[in-house]
């Protein structure tokens, strides 16, 4: 410390206060950083709080999820298909992608998506089939501009 207060002595007047001016402004960009980092820490340690919670709570209602089993929800062959194509669209995020479903002939659906990511329309298709036994009877899938988003006319059907 001796040595920085010798080499401050050194300096003339005009370069002492400079010296001191940008101490200075560097203890307010270093206590800046420390109220910053100490702010964005009780954010984390409130996600994590919240994420804990929520962990708690599904643990608790997984013994009752799992005794309700796979029969809890009506099977698709019971609902109908605007309705099973409406709420898988919406739990697999693609609500406000499909803009328009309307019955096409032979008791079909006629869909249509705008600007939806193209592997998550892919992926609920597969789901589609695997837990409704709804299939893609035909497709016309086009791009949207942006990259990785299309736009989408799908007649769809249920499988026997």
């Amino acid at each position: 410390m001796d040595s920085i207060a010798a080499w401050f002595q050194t300096l003339n007047e005009r370069e002492r206060r400079l010296v001191a001016a940008a101490a200075a402004v560097a203890g307010l960009v270093l206590l800046y950083a420390l109220v910053s980092l100490d702010r964005g820490v009780a954010r984390a340690e409130a996600r994590l709080a919240q994420k804990r919670q929520d962990l708690a709570w599904m643990q608790s209602v997984e013994p009752q999820l799992a005794a309700a089993g796979p029969a809890a929800a009506a099977p698709a062959s019971q609902r109908s298909l605007i309705v099973v194509v409406d709420n898988s669209a919406r739990e697999v995020g693609l609500g406000t992608a499909l803009t328009s479903s309307e019955p096409s002939p032979q008791g079909g659906l006629r869909v249509r998506l705008d600007r939806a990511p193209f592997d998550t329309l892919v992926g609920w298709l597969a789901r589609l089939e695997q837990q409704n036994r709804v299939r893609v009877e035909s497709a016309t899938i086009d791009g949207a501009g942006a990259p990785g988003l299309v736009n989408a006319a799908i007649v769809l059907r249920t499988g026997s």
